[in-house]
Formats: C-alpha cells, sequence, structure tokens
C-alpha cells in the first residue's frame, strides 16, 4: 500500500498554496494543493473551505522547516548542515 498523505498547512488562496508546493518541489519534496473552489470559478469558497497543501507523512517535518526558514536576504546560501 502507499505512503500516507498529510496535510501540511491550510491556506485561504490557491496561488500562495502553490507557490508552497512550488517551493518544496523544488526541494525534492513532492506536493499536491487540493482546493474546492470549482475549478478555479470561485476562489472565495477557499474561505470557507481552505486550500491545502499534501505531503507524504514522512516528508512533513522536513517541509514545514523548508517553509518555516526566512530566505537569505544577501542571496548567499547556506552551509550544508
Amino acid at each position: 500500500m502507499g505512503e500516507r498523505i498529510v496535510v501540511l498547512r491550510e491556506f485561504g488562496t490557491e496561488m500562495d498554496a502553490q507557490f508552497a508546493a512550488t517551493v518544496l518541489e523544488a526541494n525534492g519534496i513532492p506536493a499536491r494543493v487540493l482546493a474546492d473552489t470549482a475549478g478555479g470559478a470561485l476562489p472565495s469558497m477557499a474561505l470557507v473551505f481552505p486550500v491545502r497543501l499534501l505531503v507524504r507523512e514522512s516528508d512533513a517535518a522536513l517541509a514545514r522547516e523548508l517553509l518555516d526558514t526566512p530566505a537569505d536576504p544577501s542571496g548567499e546560501e547556506r552551509e550544508s548542515r
């Protein structure tokens, strides 16, 4: 059976959720956005049914860390851990 999928975060807009998913995927973490906005025709539905960002349970801790780490404004990369 497949790996368990969890809701990492909820967003008020699909664009914010898609941006977060792009950040995760750029760092090797598969992510999906689940929105109940009538295919984008009713974006205000996200106020009632938040847009969800989904990841594998095994990726959740690293995904949270990536999204919670502020960008380095100097443009310099951090040292490897």
